[in-house]
């Protein structure tokens, strides 16, 4: 475990990490079966899962040290404990790549087929060693993960998706799977979803956010404007969604909704549903869009979509322009000026029509606060939706009344009021009037 997370912080540090594979005093002594390859270890391990199941499927840590013991008459306690360790991260975890989901950097492992594995962190992705004896290891494992989140995988079906939860370390882990022929070899992507809780004076400290967007976005969350944080896959959405949701009121309820929980804000009272997949009969799911509705009926002071990404968003935006402030959620896009189209493309799932989900967009969302991903994760731009009519009365900062600020509101639907790259952009009292001033 050492030596992998030695590897992964020397790849993420840029550093030479070749020496990173060898030996060192401090390592553990390998156990016989490791000392016999993958090849081995994989006998091994076939072998403690026989005698396991022989012993009435006992897989408590006391039961796979005895079979161990059993498999090796003369192992002392280090090799015991090794492999212990080793056969319940096969039984219980995601087997050959539980540890590189136990460092605390690592959001992603990445496995195709046996013979490469990357794990992404905040500095990118980082090719590491594959634990994997072949294919057929690999396949093995996603047919045990894609059952522990209720699903089939085989021939038949082959592709998964779904979630865990890790007894040791706390949090789920999102599974998703591909076998032939779909894929050339088996392929398995598996993304942490924590139970950390990040605030905003911790994202200013790692340099995500400027001090001074800090205060800003707290003002928004005290106007209880409705907004929406986007962004492209790992940009951080909901890292920024969780830290903002710290910084509402405390005598507020926040419900959320989630297919799996991965919002934890700091906040003395957070409410958490989360979806139900079908089982293997394709019965018994319950959707996003079933879940949101419920949330009308338990007293919510904000309603948290965590990821906007399909009908549901009828449903919020139902709730927000009904008297709901304060909603928010996630939601994928390249930029802000791409959320109205995106919008109309998941109204369309739920048979709106574009007129109706550009209106209802134009009611319902009022700040959207993007993110991205390049070096680093970090705030990249915030836009405002105009209040429809707002147009031909706004100022362009220099006194000028009744002079359109901005005459492409109308069709872009996001007004720029701040970018990294530039800071404030001459619509910046667009922000004021509507942040500040509480504009609707």
């Amino acid at each position: 475990m050492s030596r992998v997370r030695s590897f992964v912080q020397a790849c993420h540090s840029g550093t030479d990490n070749s020496t990173a594979h060898t030996d060192d005093a401090s390592a553990p002594a390998v156990t016989q079966a490791q000392a016999g390859g993958p090849a081995q270890a994989g006998a091994v391990s076939d072998r403690i899962r026989m005698r396991l199941a022989q012993g009435n499927g006992d897989t408590s840590t006391s039961a796979i040290a005895a079979a161990v013991r059993a498999e090796y008459p003369g192992i002392g306690m280090s090799g015991v404990v090794q492999e212990v360790r080793r056969i319940r991260e096969e039984i219980h975890g995601a087997g050959p790549v539980e540890p590189l989901l136990d460092l605390p950097d690592v959001t992603d492992v990445l496995v195709n087929g046996a013979s490469e594995v990357w794990v992404d962190g905040p500095a990118g992705l980082c090719r590491v060693d594959s634990p994997f004896r072949d294919d057929d290891h690999v396949r093995a494992t996603a047919v045990r993960l894609a059952a522990a989140c209720g699903h089939r995988l085989d021939d038949a079906s082959p592709y998964a998706d779904g979630f865990y939860r890790r007894d040791s370390a706390g949090g789920s882990v999102r599974v998703h799977a591909v076998l032939p022929p779909v894929v050339e070899y088996p392929c398995l992507s598996l993304r942490v979803l924590g139970t950390a809780s990040t605030s905003l004076d911790d994202l200013v400290r790692s340099g995500s956010v400027p001090p001074e967007m800090a205060d800003e976005l707290r003002s928004l969350v005290r106007s209880r404007q409705a907004f929406v944080v986007s962004g492209g896959t790992g940009a951080g959405k909901t890292t920024l969604l969780s830290a903002l949701l710290a910084e509402v009121s405390p005598d507020e309820r926040i419900v959320c909704v989630e297919d799996t929980r991965e919002l934890h804000p700091r906040h003395p009272h957070v409410v958490a549903l989360t979806t139900t997949p079908p089982n293997v009969e394709g019965q018994g799911e319950i959707t996003l869009r079933d879940v949101v509705k419920q949330t009308l009926r338990m007293r919510p002071d904000r309603i948290v979509v965590g990821e906007i990404r399909g009908a549901e968003i009828q449903e919020l935006f139902a709730a927000l322009n009904t008297g709901h402030d304060g909603g928010c959620g996630t939601i994928h896009a390249n930029g802000p000026e791409e959320i109205p189209a995106r919008c109309e493309a998941l109204g369309a799932m739920a048979g709106m029509s574009p007129e109706s989900v550009k209106t209802q967009f134009r009611a319902a969302i009022r700040v959207v606060v993007h993110v991205e991903r390049a070096s680093s994760r970090r705030l990249a731009s915030v836009g405002v939706v105009p209040p429809v009519g707002m147009n031909s009365s706004l100022t362009d900062g220099k006194g000028n009344d009744e002079q359109p600020l901005y005459p492409g509101i109308s069709s872009s639907g996001v007004v720029m009021v701040w970018a990294a790259d530039g800071g404030r952009t001459d619509a910046w009292p667009l922000w004021e009037r509507v942040v500040r001033g509480g504009a609707r």
